[in-house]
């Protein structure tokens, strides 16, 4: 194991979880066995801890469809010390929509995180949705896995999200949204104008490669960690250098929207990860960079909002939708497109 030890001072990674599979363990997929073996995990983060080479067998790391074998050392490694992940009631302002007993949906503000996590411990939606659950007595634990978020969105994306109350709730809505049977739609502002009306991208997804920060468009022969991926776009607005686009997802995978518009030549309007903040269309003159500029300090995030959400009540097996208004910062940067007048700016 000295080999094994010298690697994790050099990638300065920390140790989380370890065991040696048992002598009788028949052979069984990795991201199968952990997701079994270890407590409060799910196969989706068992998958890209794997992606992000932090799922290690006997010294090396492997990737989640690798297959366990008897005696093998397992080990799960952080790029960061551990950290006590409970998660603490605060006082942070909701805007739930609707609420029941089985079930709530929240409008997140763009920069409030949803989940701790590294760098992020507290100050998050869950820390809020513990504050709420103990103001109102209903004995719910946000750090029960069985219940909580069913799906997530980015931190600086805005809009609609679905919290299961009981287990009940939370696997009957976790089966819709695998079984692609719920309805969400995203408005998000892209740089450049179409020639089409609507579009699909199909595209499969992991981490880049060269920046884990980061997810990009795979051949699943060249990636086979990738996941495939499929978005639905169609032209709301145009304007002269942007357009407003609706997004429908087939698949709900990390950065989706993010890196699929990317993908076709259309990232999205203040998007810094991918290249949005750069002036990527439009005029070459100093009134017209400092217009953009005006937008971004309008909106300094993502142009991207999580507007319409759908699904059957998991209880009643009720028909559910509902559909939010853009924050402030987003509908601002739309009215000042709204108003662009492109022969002021020279």
């Amino acid at each position: 194991m000295d080999n094994l030890d010298n690697d994790i001072l050099e990638e300065e990674l920390f140790e989380r979880w370890k065991c040696v599979v048992d002598k009788g363990q028949t052979p069984v997929r990795i991201d199968k066995f952990l997701t079994e073996h270890m407590a409060g995990t799910s196969r989706n983060r068992v998958q890209n801890a794997a992606d992000a080479g932090h799922v290690w067998v006997d010294g090396k790391p492997v990737s989640s469809n690798y297959k366990v074998r008897p005696l093998q050392t397992i080990q799960v490694l952080l790029d960061h010390e551990p950290h006590d992940y409970t998660i603490l009631p605060e006082d942070i302002p909701l805007n739930i929509v609707y609420e029941d007993e089985d079930l709530l949906v929240v409008n997140k503000p763009a920069g409030l995180v949803v989940h701790p996590g590294h760098g992020n411990y507290e100050h998050t939606l869950l820390n809020a949705l513990a504050f709420h659950f103990n103001a109102n007595q209903t004995g719910l634990d946000i750090n029960n896995p069985e219940i909580g978020l069913v799906h997530r969105i980015d931190k600086d994306t805005s809009g609609l999200l679905l919290v299961a109350k009981t287990p009940q709730a939370k696997t009957d809505l976790a089966l819709q949204f695998f079984n692609h049977t719920t309805q969400r739609t995203y408005n998000a502002l892209v740089w450049g104008t179409f020639s089409e009306e609507q579009g699909t991208i199909n595209g499969a997804l992991a981490r880049d490669t060269r920046d884990r920060t980061i997810y990009k468009v795979y051949d699943l022969e060249e990636n086979p960690n990738a996941k495939e991926a499929v978005t639905h776009w169609r032209v709301i607005e145009r304007f002269p250098y942007v357009t407003l686009v609706e997004c429908r997802l087939e698949t709900g995978r990390t950065h989706q929207i993010r890196v699929h518009m990317k993908t076709i030549g259309h990232p999205l309007f203040a998007d810094e990860k991918y290249g949005g903040t750069e002036i990527l269309k439009g005029l070459r003159s100093q009134k017209y960079a400092q217009y953009i500029h005006n937008c971004f300090q309008l909106c300094p995030r993502q142009m991207l909002h999580a507007k319409t959400l759908g699904f059957k009540h998991p209880r009643t097996g009720k028909e559910m939708f509902f559909d939010s208004d853009w924050p402030a910062d987003y509908a601002a940067v739309i009215d000042k497109w709204r108003k662009y007048e492109p022969n002021t700016l020279g």
